[in-house]
């Protein structure tokens, strides 16, 4: 069999002047030719594979093309650009500048396997930024320390902003199936049909990959999980402060919604227009770098679209009807996630602002997140935008997939509050958005001051997962036992200092917005 790794290569004594040879793989064939990666301790480590043909020229708006083939031995050593987007760095929120390029569709490897034929499971990670940003090469994201305790990690880019959920008329009219908005989703089937036909070669399993994601990478995972493209391409699914069961888009109201296709159609329109591109044919010669600086947007800005061909129609109807890919889940939220989207507010401001959102659902929702005084509306604001968002998607997601579903539920609440760094830009009252994937991939952040609590959270929820991956449980020896998530005993496994079994955290305020989105569904947006 292919061995993945070789011994280190030391340079010729005689060879004065030169240093040795960092250990490269042998070359792994793949579908588009043979690739060759380095060794990394017990690891090797493949990055930079394309896994469908730069989406460019003709082919910007479209499905992913297969990957063009190369000739000799392609050096898979250093990640690709990150798919267009606001290159810029930001400091307060811990991001380097990046560099980036429409031709990015490309993934990253880490395996411990040291020969093909090993079957090891495989955890393929989707990331996230508000389907606006995001990249394979973050160092929070590097999947060495997963992939030490027995899995292969792959991560794999999709394009975003304008350039992966613009939906236009004339780009539906070319489509085959008459629809457009969703390549970005698209990018992700593309890359895991790619596991599913090449993993084997690096010692994975292709019957035994889980899907996880944070965020809009969370969303992603979901409606994956709900969508027909992607059935048998994965075995498991683990959603960290994501999911997409809210009512369909008919209005400015809040949540996370999709829109209709004519809807999205639309405002691809009226985009296309203050670029002064009358056509897809203009929109196409317009350069990536003026349309991502003209149109790129704000996180959030762009979006997942109801097109009944990626995404088939409500969610929350779909697993109401038992419509989704039925594999077991891992999912769960953080305890301040609105900590990094709300800075400040008013009691005043507050209630304005939920009198205006929430119709009459309005005086329930202050009841439940109350603004006496400022402070109180902050964390009130904070609380609200966590459940609305990332919280109520996450729980109504546990009760409809225990209720018509065949496969085991696990559910979180990750509560634990990492160190927080003098110069934060803001303060939080618990774990805010995005602080537990640190403790995820054990790659907790050099230089901070972590405590043995940090440590020992990091490697039980590394265990967790990629006992998941293994299994589709997250129990095993050495971590306390995570009990399945049933509507009978609706357990929730709470990473504080240490994990432990607990109740639905926040139940009361989540029953509130649970009443406001159920009239939502029964007011607004289209039948599917």
């Amino acid at each position: 069999m292919r061995r993945l790794r070789l011994a280190a290569i030391t340079a010729a004594l005689c060879m004065v002047g030169h240093m040795a040879s960092a250990a490269m793989s042998d070359p792994v064939k793949t579908d588009g030719g043979l690739v060759q990666g380095m060794a990394e301790g017990d690891l090797t480590v493949f990055k930079g594979i394309p896994f469908a043909a730069p989406p460019v020229g003709e082919l910007r708006w479209k499905a992913p093309a297969p990957v063009d083939k190369w000739s000799g031995v392609k050096k898979t050593t250093a990640f690709a650009p990150a798919c267009m987007q606001n290159s810029a760095a930001n400091p307060a929120l811990g991001l380097p500048a990046l560099n980036v390029s429409e031709d990015c569709l490309y993934l990253n490897i880490w395996t411990p396997a040291k020969t093909a034929g090993e079957k090891l499971p495989v955890m393929v990670w989707i990331y996230g930024g508000g389907f606006t940003m995001g990249t394979t090469s973050y160092d929070l994201y590097n999947g060495a320390n997963l992939a030490k305790k027995g899995v292969i990690v792959v991560s794999i880019a999709y394009r975003v902003g304008p350039f992966g959920f613009l939906a236009h008329s004339g780009l539906s009219a070319e489509s085959p199936h008459h629809v457009s908005g969703n390549y970005g989703l698209l990018d992700q089937i593309a890359g895991l049909k790619w596991v599913k036909d090449n993993i084997a070669a690096f010692g994975g399993n292709p019957e035994k990959v889980t899907i996880f994601g944070e965020s809009a990478g969370g969303i992603a995972v979901s409606m994956l999980a709900a969508s027909p493209l992607a059935k048998g391409l994965f075995q498991g699914v683990i959603s960290e402060s994501g999911g997409s069961f809210g009512p369909t888009l008919a209005s400015k109201v809040p949540g996370v919604n999709v829109q209709p296709l004519p809807t999205a159609e639309k405002a691809g329109e009226d985009f296309a227009k203050k670029l002064g591109a009358m056509t897809v044919a203009d929109l196409r010669k317009i350069p990536a770098e003026e349309m991502q600086k003209k149109g790129g947007g704000a996180i959030g800005s762009s979006w997942p679209v109801l097109d009944d061909y990626v995404i088939k129609g409500d969610q929350y109807k779909l697993y109401q009807r038992g419509e989704y890919n039925d594999v077991p889940v891992l999912i769960g939220t953080n305890s301040d996630e609105g900590a990094l989207f709300v800075f400040n507010t008013t009691a005043n401001a507050f209630k304005k602002s939920t009198e205006e959102g929430y119709g009459p659902f309005a005086e329930s929702i202050l009841k439940a997140y109350p603004a006496t005084t400022d402070a109180v509306a902050l964390q009130s604001s904070r609380d609200l935008m966590r459940d609305i968002t990332f919280g109520w998607s996450t729980w109504v997601w546990a009760q409809l997939q225990a209720n018509t579903g065949k496969s085991k539920v696990f559910m979180y609440y990750f509560n634990h509050k990492p160190p927080e760094a003098p110069n934060a830009p803001f303060k939080s009252k618990g774990a805010s958005h995005g602080s537990e994937m640190a403790y995820v991939f054990n790659n907790l952040t050099p230089g901070v001051n972590y405590t043995a609590s940090d440590h020992t959270t990091a490697e039980a929820m590394a265990t967790y997962w990629t006992n998941f991956a293994k299994t589709g449980d997250p129990n095993g020896a050495g971590v306390p036992d995570w009990p399945e998530f049933t509507n009978a005993r609706p357990k929730v496994m709470h990473f504080n200092d240490k994990p432990e079994p607990g109740p639905v955290a926040n139940f009361p305020q989540l029953q509130a917005v649970d009443a406001y989105m159920k009239w939502r569904r029964s007011q607004e947006g289209p039948t599917p």
